[in-house]
């Protein structure tokens, strides 16, 4: 399905539709995965298993959800992205009642963590490409205001789930789940395809011929986009947030069972996710709406949030008294949340708009080692120290890691000038004089430490490429 070809991004209309699929997509599919943490208790008691176990069930799932990223690319390049999402909700939900029948923990493993994992890959990454190319000026606002819907959920859910698990055991609850999983497919039908000139200027590129005429090993080779493991701004920020995966989802894994540990019942505990799920929610509203503002660069924004977020994690051990452990979470809440969307935003200025398919399948992809290494390795310092003031202190550890990883992007080390609205054809030519361009519409120079203008018509042959 083509749609007519627009001289400019949208930066609305039709967008703000996208917006609230992907919105209601972030809450069913990442709400749901922050509060599994109410399901581990369960799953321990249930099948008497140590911690680091039953941590790679949530594990699996993050890790398979974002290493088939590049499936879900490669399929939207090929069949668009709606199909690809209903596809997604449907195998999402199957996931969820195979685990409803689990008699052990690789049954889970197998149904939540790689069936429905598989599901939320074909869910995520087209829905967020699709916010990315109906917006331009306002992308970081679209973005955050797409993710609170993972606020919300952590919110609604983790008290929710708890209820359902009191109420109908885990495999009750389970099946309530994969229920509401089907609106997954709801939202994928609201994705009107959308056609972009950059998506044409890409696939025109001297020498690279019509698909039909190439050969399956370069047909595989394009629509992954592979090239861009070539691209080093691209591979520092795969780096970066794969540190920052490594670390990132932890609390929500063993967030409940720490409070649980330190002597609160399990509906406290339950209730800080929730809290720490709302903070979230603002961090990524104001994040998004300050980003826009082009006050900092998004690279400096990226560096603050994760440095932030990591402090927040060092400090949760130190938190003894429910009020101040409640303050800790709050903080975590809101920083992780704002750097989510800054993340996304800050893609399309490194490889371009044409080519965000395949760079957040490959993002999704390479990083996916941080989110499967991540809570296994939390579990495992819990099961030798006995409690998990090591696994928060590593955690902590890795994000404030990926801070430092940022300052290898080029122009992270220069305030001289701030990245403003992604696409030139959508400025005056005075304005593209006075402002500097990304990496798709500039040469960022990395010696000089200044941004120097190309000509446009280069871009799509040099996109890969930072002098």
């Amino acid at each position: 399905m083509a749609s007519r070809v627009p001289a400019e991004v949208p930066d609305g209309g039709w967008g703000w539709v996208i917006v609230l699929a992907a919105f209601l997509m972030s809450a069913l599919v990442f709400g749901i995965i922050r509060s599994f943490g109410v399901f581990f208790v369960a799953f321990v008691e249930y099948f008497s298993e140590a911690s680091s176990r039953v941590s790679w069930i949530t594990s699996t799932a993050i890790a398979i959800q974002q290493f088939s990223s590049p499936i879900a690319s490669a399929l939207s390049n090929y069949f668009g992205a709606r199909p690809v999402v209903m596809l997604g909700g449907f195998l999402s939900s199957l996931g969820l009642i195979f685990a409803c029948l689990a008699t052990n923990v690789i049954h889970l493993y197998l149904s939540i963590g790689l069936l429905s994992g598989f599901g939320w890959a074909l869910v995520f990454t087209p829905s967020v490409a699709a916010v990315s190319r109906y917006f331009n000026k306002r992308r970081t606002l679209a973005m955050g205001m797409a993710f609170t819907g993972v606020g919300i959920g952590s919110f609604i859910f983790s008290p929710l789930f708890q209820y359902l698990i009191d109420e109908y055991m885990w495999r009750g609850a389970l099946l309530v789940i994969a229920g509401m999983m089907l609106n997954l497919m709801v939202c994928g039908a609201l994705i009107r395809p959308l056609t972009l000139k950059e998506d044409l200027t890409h696939a025109e590129a001297p020498g690279e011929g019509s698909l039909c005429c190439r050969g399956a090993r370069k047909m595989v080779f394009d629509l992954l986009d592979l090239s861009l493991l070539r691209h080093w701004p691209f591979l520092t920020l795969v780096l970066s947030v794969t540190l920052i995966n490594a670390g990132y989802f932890v609390p929500y894994v063993h967030f409940v069972a720490h409070a649980q540990s330190i002597g609160f019942d399990e509906y406290e505990a339950a209730f800080l996710m929730s809290v720490a799920g709302v903070m979230d929610l603002i961090g990524r509203l104001l994040s998004g709406w300050f980003s826009d503002l082009r006050k900092m660069r998004l690279v400096h924004i990226l560096i603050l949030w994760t440095l932030l977020t990591g402090l927040s994690l060092l400090a949760i051990p130190l938190g003894r008294t429910y009020p101040v452990l409640m303050l800790i979470g709050m903080a975590y809440g809101f920083c992780a949340g704002a750097l989510t969307p800054v993340v996304f935003s800050l893609l399309p200025e490194i490889v371009g708009i044409g080519r965000i398919y395949g760079a957040l399948g490959l993002l999704q992809m390479l990083e996916s080692v941080g989110g499967l290494l991540g809570a296994p390795i939390s579990g495992w310092l819990r099961d030798a120290t006995g409690n998990y003031t090591a696994s928060f202190v590593v955690a902590g550890a890795f994000l404030v890691l990926s801070s430092l990883v940022l300052f290898g992007i080029p122009g992270a080390l220069s305030c001289s000038c701030v990245l403003p609205a992604r696409h030139p054809q959508t400025k005056n030519a005075e304005e593209e004089e006075e402002e500097c361009k990304s990496v798709d519409g500039w040469n960022v120079s990395v010696l000089e430490e200044q941004c120097v203008p190309i000509d446009p018509a280069s871009i799509a042959s040099r996109n890969t490429e930072v002098a």
